[in-house]
Order: C-alpha cells, then sequence, then structure tokens
C-alpha cells in the first residue's frame, strides 16, 4: 500500500449502456414476482437508502446477535486473518455488499497497521451506501485506496476480472449467503470462483444452526425495526413505480424452519385488496391474509458450508468461530 499515492473513487455500474438506470428491471421483477401463484418479491430491492438506513438500525438491535457475533470473529482474529490475506503480495480486498462496511474496517485497520499492499473495493447495489462509505474512509482511513463500485455483484466481479487482474481476495459476510436457497447458493458461489484464480481467497460469513429461540427475535424485533425494513419495499415500489398499496394494511411475519435451518420473512394481506402499479400497467389481486415471500436466512452447519465451498471449486483453508460457536467466518482457497 503506497501512502503517497491514496485514491478514492467510485464506479457506478448500475446504469446500463443507454444511460437508463435499473427501474425497468425493477419493474420487470416485481411483476414477476406479484403473478407467481406463491407472490415472491426479490430481498435485494430492499437496499434504496432507506432500507440501507433501516439495515444499519437492525444491525444494532440487542435481538440483531449476527453483526456482534462477526464482529467479535474479527476482533479476535484480525491479526491471523490479515496475514492470510497479505501473505502472498498485492491483492485487491474485494467486499460484495458492503453496507457501512462496519465489521470490514477492523479487516482495514489492522491491514493498514501491517502495511499490507493493497486496494480495497466495496461493491453494493445502493449507491447512497458507496457514497457514504467512501466519505467515511477518507476520514478513518485515508492511507487506503479505495475504488467503490455500484452495481450488481456479478456486473462489479466481470469488471474487476478486466479491470483489477492481480490477486484477489472476496469478501462475502454477514451470513449473506443464507439469503439464497440452496440451488441457488451453489449457482452463486460457482460464478464467484468462475471469476477467480489460482491463489485468490473468499471468506465467508456464515450464520450457524442455533436455539430457534435465538434466531426468530433477530428477524422480528420487539421494535419493530425489521417490520418497517420489510414495509419499506412497499413504499419503494410506491415511490419507484408508480405503486398504490397502502402499508397499514399489510403486516411483516416472520417464521424459522428448524428442519430446513431456514428463517423465512413475508409481508402478509390483512384483507382482501387490489393494487395498482403504474410501471407494471397492472393490477394485482391480494386474498386476505396471503403473503407475499421477501426474504430467506438459511442456516448452516459447518460440515455443510464446507461440503457447499467443494461443491462450487474451492477448498477449505480455515474456519474462525466467534466464542459461542454460533457463527463462522470460512476462508476458502480455490481449488
Amino acid at each position: 500500500m503506497n501512502l503517497n499515492s491514496t485514491l478514492t473513487s467510485m464506479i457506478d455500474l448500475s446504469r446500463k449502456e443507454d444511460g437508463t438506470n435499473d427501474t425497468a428491471a425493477f419493474a420487470k421483477d416485481v411483476a414477476a414476482g406479484l403473478s407467481l401463484k406463491q407472490k415472491d418479491l426479490p430481498s435485494r430491492y430492499f437496499y434504496d437508502g432507506k432500507g440501507s438506513q433501516l439495515f444499519q438500525q437492525i444491525m444494532n438491535l440487542p435481538e440483531y446477535y449476527l453483526t456482534r457475533a462477526e464482529h467479535e470473529v474479527f476482533t479476535t482474529n484480525k491479526d491471523a486473518i490479515c496475514s492470510r490475506f497479505a501473505g502472498e503480495g498485492f491483492f485487491h480486498l474485494i467486499d460484495l455488499g458492503a453496507g457501512d462496511a462496519l465489521k470490514t474496517k477492523i479487516l482495514l485497520r489492522q491491514l493498514a497497521r501491517q502495511q499490507a499492499d493493497f486496494d480495497y473495493v466495496p461493491v453494493d447495489i445502493s449507491g447512497d451506501a458507496m457514497q457514504q462509505l467512501t466519505q467515511s474512509l477518507q476520514t478513518e482511513l485515508p492511507e487506503v485506496n479505495v475504488q467503490a463500485v455500484v452495481g450488481e455483484y456479478f456486473k462489479a466481479l466481470q469488471w474487476l476480472q478486466k479491470h483489477k487482474s492481480e490477486r484477489k481476495v472476496v469478501l462475502f459476510l454477514g451470513s449473506n449467503i443464507g439469503n439464497f436457497e440452496k440451488q441457488d447458493s451453489i449457482e452463486f458461489l460457482k460464478s464467484v470462483r468462475g471469476y477467480l484464480s489460482h491463489g485468490d481467497r473468499l471468506l465467508v460469513g456464515v450464520d450457524l444452526k442455533k436455539n430457534p429461540d435465538v434466531i426468530l427475535p433477530a428477524y422480528n424485533d420487539a421494535a419493530g425495526v425489521t417490520a418497517e425494513f420489510n414495509l419499506n419495499l412497499l413504499r419503494r415500489i410506491n415511490r419507484e413505480l408508480g405503486g398504490e398499496f397502502i402499508l397499514d394494511q399489510f403486516r411483516h411475519y416472520a417464521m424459522y424452519n428448524p428442519l430446513e435451518g431456514v428463517m423465512r420473512s413475508f409481508l402478509i394481506s390483512l384483507k382482501e385488496q387490489q393494487v395498482y402499479i403504474g410501471a407494471t400497467g397492472k393490477t394485482y389481486h391480494f386474498a386476505a391474509w396471503e403473503a407475499i415471500h421477501t426474504e430467506n436466512s438459511h442456516k448452516y452447519a459447518v460440515q455443510e458450508i464446507e461440503e457447499l465451498g467443494g461443491l462450487c471449486g474451492f477448498g477449505t483453508e480455515k474456519v474462525y468461530f466467534d466464542k459461542s460457536k454460533g457463527f463462522a467466518d470460512v476462508l476458502f482457497y480455490v481449488a
């Protein structure tokens, strides 16, 4: 890391070649999801500016143990983790779904302390989040070279493969892997593997299976912040797509299935109603108590996540736990 040539910049890949943004894709996904027999909205659309702010609040809730657990993993193991990252010379530290990078900053400070040779590439779908992050890093860690990327993960990885060919260490933290259905997680990790080469690494945060009485409140907090986070998806549809959802006529509902090891979130229609969405040109019927599925959060056993990595072309290099062994960050190498 050259302290005399630090750089902070931002690349926006969320715009199409014709200069338009992703509103059309948003409308297409909403139309497809609300036309299903069992309605479903993609969780990635939670994260507009307001949604990102609400998620920052969620991470500070007493019920939401995940952030604290991963923070503990990094605080306890930062020297060992960063030494493995930096042991083979210069690398790009690519942070998929970076958000405010609260936990990643623990590693960034340690890497700077070790005078590691690297740059930091946070990736997030939220331009607001990336703007705030680059500004905070200029103040907190001005010695770190930063090039934020706004866009979907694979657009970003494709751009990085073309423009940043050196060794890569990819972070996928916060148990984001749990948001995928099992087959989708295989396809995702195989796709990530396709952009990596021998010597590259992938660090994946994983929420482990545990007492359901601990898991459920993390997705249905007493203060109602998670409910507001889910309902904000309807608010976003109203604002960006000309939707006519009446938010008071929907409620957040969360449930955990210990057989599948998955937490699921829904928005429930409290009455029979019709909702028009201008950008799709359609009206959608909701029966009383009909559910819109919005998010999954799969929990893993350590053996399961290691086997998942193996299926996708990775080998397990090291597993780092919090003290309760309820959360793990798994360091994979390209096999």
